[in-house]
């Protein structure tokens, strides 16, 4: 993945009036999720923005509430690439990626963001785009390629994830389609159904004429 820096701070205050006066100054709500596990009951210290999300009767998960500028996250939101994000925050660098955006529905700005934070030997799940690659049987015979999923979830540690998943499609005859099930990238477990298509080469009104006329 790319890397993107972005620079974050920490917040505290939490309420409806405090969200509203940061979304007028412009910047984005936002909370850093999948921190540290920690043994309850938790007898550390937490850092300015932190809170303890209890997971069990035993074990909590280190959260931290954010507070980011909408120009400094623009190109990383507005964008199909996915990114290694080095986030500054506190005085330390932390790793992490996109997760998940609210948008104002009417005007459809940004109005919060999900950040996780990532490790080296902990698998993360994240939707990466699907690339093309090649020159379809079925469209040298006269059919069209249609692309039915442009992004699969993949599940991998982080430094193990590609910007884009490359397919080929050369093989594809005509009326044919790959799914899930069909594609394999070596250290990647793709995560959604392995019947649900990815892409097909459909036939079209002139594909079916020449067939008419082959079979005669």
């Amino acid at each position: 993945m790319k890397k993107f820096a972005l620079k974050a701070e920490a917040r505290e205050n939490l309420g409806k009036k405090a969200v509203k006066a940061i979304r007028n100054e412009g910047k984005i709500p936002a909370v850093l999720n999948g921190g540290k596990l920690v043994e309850l009951p938790f007898n550390g210290t937490l850092e300015a923005g932190e809170k303890l999300v209890e997971l069990d009767a035993k074990r909590g998960m280190i959260t931290t509430d954010i507070v980011v500028k909408a120009e400094d996250v623009r190109k990383l939101i507005y964008t199909p690439e996915i990114f290694e994000i080095d986030l500054e925050l506190n005085g330390k660098m932390r790793k992490a990626v996109l997760k998940d955006l609210a948008f104002q529905p009417v005007k459809d700005t940004v109005l919060h963001i999900d950040f996780l934070e990532v490790f080296p030997e902990k698998p993360i799940i994240m939707e990466v785009p699907v690339k093309i690659e090649g020159h379809a049987e079925g469209v040298k015979a006269g059919g069209k390629l249609q692309l039915s999923m442009r992004k699969l979830k993949v599940k991998a540690p982080y430094t193990e994830i590609p910007e884009q998943l490359v397919v080929n499609v050369d093989s594809l005859g005509l009326g044919k389609s790959l799914a899930v099930g069909d594609l394999h990238f070596e250290g990647l477990e793709l995560m959604n159904a392995k019947n649900a298509v990815v892409c097909a080469v459909q036939l079209t009104r002139a594909a079916r004429g020449a067939q008419a006329k082959e079979g005669k």
